[in-house]
């Protein structure tokens, strides 16, 4: 069978809903975390003016408090008068007696009169009040100048004069966030992109490898029950019956072999395949091998030599290295010409062992020799060949997939009319060991 071009990986809604959905959680939670800064550092900040108001309003009271002192002590009718004359940048400065009546003006407002009041009652006193769109805050502080009556200190500011100052670091916060925000749903959205894609890639390997499997076994199950109708049509003599369950028992046998190829292979994805470890020689798996491909290669007119052979130990699978060995001589044996040579060897160079199978067959064009691999596929000249077909194109891909749990490597060499040599390359019997281990 030849597989068609791979179609690019499509991603289904339900997993594109899914992209969508890890980008809004990564882009909400970050959110989230930015908001929960924000308000964090806006508490902060506004704490901050406060404290910075309300020590410059105290020292601005205490200012005031000092001159007035000094003034008295010199002469008691000046120290109302250094209220009028004192000039503090940003602040309102104001003296009263300790009921809450200005000493410097004609009155005070309520809030300010409320708040001397206050601490004329005691020692000092704070506020705030919201005039408007504007947001004063004052402090009081109680005094006695020499002999006068006590009296008190107020000061006044804006708070808005303060949040001024911190408004360009809010605007470069929330711009900085909301940059933030946006780098994140990208690189969120690149992230769940990334993360999906492995589940994409196994959804479309599976669509593929089911419908390719149900194609390989509509094909014996369609002649089965042709045949089998057709041999029900009338009655026949009893070697017509035989012949009929002779055609079926050999695409049964196609379905059993199909079927056992799938399930290797899906116990090899899950994992629940077991691999036996032990010191095995290579040489005599390969020999065994050798010897029971002949009768396959028989009826064909295909001859199976025994090139040179070396004492190879590795560690591993017997029954799967066998049927490693069993795959690539298979496989050199179909596509081979009748009265065509197929070989077989094993080297071991610096405890490394080398298996090679090698054909005198068709070859494989080179454009193909990337997909021998592929589950399902099988190039165009296994379709013309008589008996070349056989099987499902699944034994690469088993062979593939023992090697590699070997710690192995195959690879194809082929020259279109010329042949084609398989090569397995195991590691050195040393590393072989530590994989044992692992």
């Amino acid at each position: 069978m030849t597989l068609a071009p791979a179609r690019p990986v499509v991603a289904q809604p339900s997993l594109a809903r899914l992209r969508l959905r890890l980008t809004a959680w990564y882009a909400g939670t970050f959110f989230a975390i930015l908001a929960l800064l924000g308000i964090g550092m806006f508490a902060a900040i506004t704490r901050r003016f406060d404290n910075e108001l309300d020590a410059s309003l105290r020292d601005a009271s205490r200012e005031l408090v000092r001159e007035a002192r000094i003034e008295a002590a010199r002469r008691p009718s000046d120290a109302i008068e250094i209220a009028r004359i004192l000039r503090i940048p940003g602040r309102g400065l104001y003296l009263t007696d300790t009921a809450g009546r200005s000493l410097t003006a004609a009155a005070l407002p309520p809030w300010l009169g409320a708040l001397a009041a206050r601490a004329g009652a005691g020692d000092s006193a704070s506020a705030t009040h919201v005039d408007g769109e504007r947001i004063l805050r004052a402090h009081a502080e109680r005094f006695a100048s020499g002999g006068a009556a006590p009296a008190v200190a107020l000061a006044v500011g804006d708070e808005v004069e303060l949040e001024d100052q911190y408004t360009s670091l809010i605007i470069a916060f929330g711009a900085a966030a909301l940059v933030s925000v946006l780098l994140v749903a990208a690189g969120g959205y690149l992230l769940a992109r990334k993360s999906t894609a492995p589940v994409e890639r196994a959804v479309e390997y599976m669509r593929r490898f089911m419908a390719d499997a149900a194609h390989e076994l509509r094909t014996p199950l369609a002649v089965m029950r042709s045949r089998a109708e057709v041999a029900l049509a009338r009655p026949r003599d009893g070697a017509s019956y035989v012949a009929a369950l002779r055609s079926l028992e050999r695409e049964t046998i196609q379905v059993a072999r199909i079927v056992d190829d799938l399930l290797t292979l899906a116990r090899a994805d899950a994992g629940q395949r077991p691999i036996e470890r032990a010191r095995v020689f290579l040489d005599d798996i390969m020999l065994d091998a050798a010897d029971a491909a002949r009768a396959i290669a028989a009826p064909r007119g295909v001859h199976v030599e025994v090139d040179a052979f070396e004492e190879a130990p590795v560690t591993g699978d017997p029954r799967l290295l066998r049927e490693l060995a069993m795959i690539l001589l298979d496989n050199a044996i179909k596509f081979s010409r009748p009265d065509g040579v197929v070989r077989a060897g094993v080297r071991s160079v610096n405890d490394a062992a080398t298996l090679t199978v090698s054909d005198t067959g068709i070859g494989i064009p080179a454009e193909q020799l990337p997909h021998v691999f592929d589950r399902f596929y099988r190039g165009n000249e296994a379709r013309t060949r008589d008996g070349a077909a056989d099987g499902a194109g699944l034994g690469l891909s088993i062979a593939q997939w023992i090697a590699g749990e070997h710690g192995a490597t195959i690879r194809l060499e082929s020259q279109p009319g010329q042949g084609t040599q398989a090569v397995v390359q195991f590691p050195r019997a040393a590393s072989a060991e530590r994989v044992s281990s692992s």
